[in-house]
């Protein structure tokens, strides 16, 4: 179960486990510790992020997705009266590319905008927080959400893949109730997994605030609860007095989510670009996931005093922002180009194809909330379905 993992994390893991009260932890704190460690986490080491690493994101790909990003940036500023001031807050900022584009867009194409961008990261890892100094040019700073006083936002908060990496509970449905499922340690075998009762009963009053019926899943149906994205939006509404929130994560609404059909959960794994779902292997040296249930994000909000914007896939909240135009601009291209010419043209073409790919990160969902803002105004230009010629 362990083969291939850091030992230093195994050994942290496994003293936790054996000093806990019933000498065990719920899949939450292990995924927790497996990913956040303080010194030997996957996360707190360094994630291993881009083609060389384990996986990539949209920023990934090319700075297209940065940049159209920022397109969406203008006109929130533009909404909020174009304030000398705009927070614009990124949460889990990776290795920081995702900055570098949006900044340098912004400095080209809005430099009054510019000048009124306070950037802040929220970034828990130290490594990652290290290779984000290379971003310049702007504003910027590192804080943590106790460095933020209440209502001290006014801009716009915003995450890529961020949220699906938070640790999650894990239940299993048992004769008509929800069971938690436990890890705990064998000398023999390692990390194993058991079944008992709720760890808190958050978990059982889960489902109804998001509209599912246990009773119509199937026994040995298993599946995740994210709790910990619950309490991340109720402080980010609670630093935020004016603005939008932006989450942009692979997910589902609850009851795709929680579909019968999907009984063994989303729960994934991703090492050197592939994926399994064995969450006991490589620890420290994988990423660990799970799919993000967005109704539930939409009804903290409401909740936490954010309203609702809007939900779209990814690959039309880009279109409306100019994909589509950056796509046609590619095929009015100089007769007169050269071979080279051409195959960057062709690697242009499939870079953004990828970025609205319905199967791939096209297939992401975008999920907007606001704050403090007039009921009568406009959806934002990204929420807006474009017209297709």
């Amino acid at each position: 179960m362990t083969a291939c993992s850091n030992p230093d994390l195994v050994t942290a893991i496994r003293e936790q486990i054996l000093h806990s009260r019933e000498q065990r932890i719920s899949f939450a704190d292990y995924m927790a510790a497996a990913l956040y460690h303080p010194q030997q986490g996957y996360y707190a080491r360094g994630a291993k992020l881009g083609a060389s690493g384990d996986f990539v994101t949209s920023s990934h790909l090319s700075a297209d997705f940065g940049e159209l990003l920022a397109e969406q940036f203008i006109e929130v500023w533009r909404f909020l009266g174009c304030p000398k001031r705009f927070d614009l807050v990124e949460m889990g900022a990776g290795q920081g590319i995702l900055a570098v584009d949006i900044l340098r867009y912004i400095k080209r194409n809005k430099p009054d905008f510019f000048e009124a961008i306070t950037y802040t990261i929220i970034e828990k890892s130290a490594v990652l927080r290290q290779q984000q100094r290379k971003i310049q040019g702007a504003n910027l700073s590192w804080k943590t959400w106790d460095d933020l006083a209440a209502e001290s936002l006014e801009g716009c908060l915003f995450s890529n893949e961020l949220v699906d990496a938070f640790p999650v509970h894990r239940l299993q449905r048992k004769q008509g109730q929800w069971r938690e499922c436990y890890v705990s340690w064998d000398e023999a075998i390692g990390f194993q997994e058991t079944l008992g009762p709720l760890s808190t009963p958050a978990l059982a009053t889960y489902f109804e605030q998001v509209g599912v019926n246990p009773e119509e899943l199937p026994d040995g149906y298993t599946t995740e609860v994210n709790l910990a994205a619950l309490s991340w939006l109720e402080t980010l509404a609670r630093k935020l007095k004016r603005g939008y929130v932006i989450t942009i994560d692979y997910g589902y609404e609850a009851q795709r989510y929680y579909h019968p059909q999907r009984s063994q959960g989303t729960l994934q794994c991703y090492r050197q670009h592939r994926h399994h779902d064995d969450p006991y292997g490589f620890v420290g040296e994988q990423d660990i996931t799970a799919h993000v249930d967005f109704t539930a994000l939409q009804r903290q909000g409401d909740r936490c005093g954010l309203d609702y914007e809007g939900f779209t896939p990814q690959a039309l909240f880009l279109m409306a922002l100019g994909l589509g135009d950056r796509l046609a601009a590619l095929g009015q291209g100089n007769q007169a180009a050269t071979a080279a010419d051409i195959v960057r043209v062709m690697q242009r073409r499939e870079v953004l194809h990828g970025l609205f790919d319905p199967q791939g990160l096209g297939g992401f969902g975008v999920l907007v909330q606001s704050k403090g803002l007039e009921a009568d105004r406009p959806p934002l230009k990204g929420l807006t379905t474009p017209r297709m010629s």
